[in-house]
């Protein structure tokens, strides 16, 4: 089925790489139109996300560009703004995420194009937010990782600085820009006047870091160090088992209890340092040495023993996929995540399906994404060009017709 809450909802999607495509594509999922504006190069990402078979569609393109329309304008023609201005005037929502400046070149900022388009929901994803000294400047997922304090935590956890090997501030930042598009929405429904939004990505993750690791320093005068001693050890970390490795997350009070029993440290049950959660956090660096010294038990056994001993225990634990196995995963195969489609330029490929249930069902992956300029003719057509318009444009390279080839 197709998730219909955003049904009626057209976007013009100005966005690029992932963070902004990440957001639309929320968006397209909960049932929103989708019309993706790209150069005539293209979106960097179809070839910034590696080889595909034609080499149009990378992998990581075709998932972040999935149901939608496919627009090719050049915005350095005159012309091509004004058409695509045309285009904007059928929509509810703007995204983008060039620079500030850029965007006010173009004459697509907010206060252009809402003077004459009150209703308007205009989103701009920004690397840092107005009024601090690195406004303006670029920003892609690695740096932000290093300025929002990310990459810094395994420094102080493991001695070197370290990116997470996931485009984390790009996914979270554009999820976030997704809900506050979907709020402005709700408002204007309530009030007929639409918003200007902002996310920028710095602000957007430093907030995440702090949250979980401001902790005893969020207090006047601060309680301890900043930093959550539990995420931060460097045994905290998945164990070793014979034959691969195994995550094993024991919080509460009667899985510590049941955890004990199963490694064989019943003589812990009643020490005082880890009978309540209270307990192990004023112990933290004890209970994780126990924890530690557990790991020369559970390297003796599979995996598999230990997920049957750990799941009859009720301790929550799981297997440490690779990027091979996770895709042979039991639980993502009997909800079908990947679904195997044939592509009309790529081939076979495995489209990743929406996560979201409505009424205990998922929505469906819908339209792959398409080649530069693909529904170019008929998005130009639907926003009241004539076809001598659109021929013109097409003359002087100002837009391009992915269907002509």
């Amino acid at each position: 089925m197709d998730l219909s809450f955003l049904s009626g909802v057209r976007v013009l999607d100005l966005t690029s790489v992932v963070v902004g495509p990440s957001c639309t594509q929320r968006l397209a999922d909960f049932g929103a139109e989708v019309i993706k504006l790209e150069p005539p190069e293209g979106d960097v990402l179809r070839s910034l996300g590696g080889p595909s078979p034609s080499g149009r569609h990378s992998g990581m393109f075709l998932h972040f560009n999935r149901k939608k329309r496919m627009l090719c304008l050049n915005l350095k023609q005159p012309d091509a703004r004004t058409a695509l201005l045309k285009v904007l005037d059928g929509c509810d929502v703007l995204v983008s995420n060039m620079r500030p400046d850029a965007l006010q070149r173009l004459g697509l900022d907010a206060v252009s194009v809402r003077s004459t388009r009150p209703n308007l929901v205009h989103c701009m994803i920004t690397g840092f937010g107005p009024g601090g000294p690195y406004r303006g400047r670029p920003a892609y997922d690695p740096v932000v990782q290093s300025v929002a304090g990310i990459a810094g935590l395994s420094e102080r956890r493991d001695g070197a600085a370290r990116y997470a090997p996931l485009l984390i501030c790009d996914h979270v930042t554009g999820e976030i820009a997704a809900g506050a598009i979907m709020a402005a929405l709700v408002g204007r429904a309530r009030t007929g006047v639409g918003s200007t939004i902002e996310v920028p990505m710095h602000e957007t993750m430093a907030a995440f870091v702090l949250q979980e690791h401001l902790g005893p320093a969020t207090f006047t005068p601060p309680l301890g160090p900043a930093g959550y001693a539990p995420l931060l050890d460097p045994n905290h970390q998945p164990v070793a088992t014979a034959d691969g490795w195994i995550t094993i997350s024991a919080a509460t009070d009667a899985q510590v209890r049941s955890f004990l029993t199963t490694i064989g440290r019943s003589e812990l049950l009643d020490d005082p340092r880890f009978r309540t959660v209270a307990d192990r956090m004023r112990n933290v660096g004890a209970w994780i040495e126990v924890r530690r010294a557990a790991i020369a038990a559970i390297k003796e056994q599979t995996t598999e023993h230990w997920l049957t001993v750990l799941a009859a225990a009720d301790v929550p634990a799981a297997p440490c996929h690779t990027l091979e196995t996770i895709m042979d995963d039991p639980q993502l195969a009997a909800v079908g995540l990947l679904v195997a489609e044939t592509h009309d330029q790529e081939g076979e490929i495995r489209s990743i399906r929406p996560t979201i249930l409505d009424d205990g069902l998922p929505g469906t992956v819908g339209r792959a994404a398409r080649p530069i300029g693909w529904d170019t003719r008929v998005v130009l057509t639907e926003a009241g060009l004539a076809e001598s318009e659109i021929g013109a444009l097409l003359q002087m390279n100002a837009a391009h017709d992915g269907q002509a080839g």
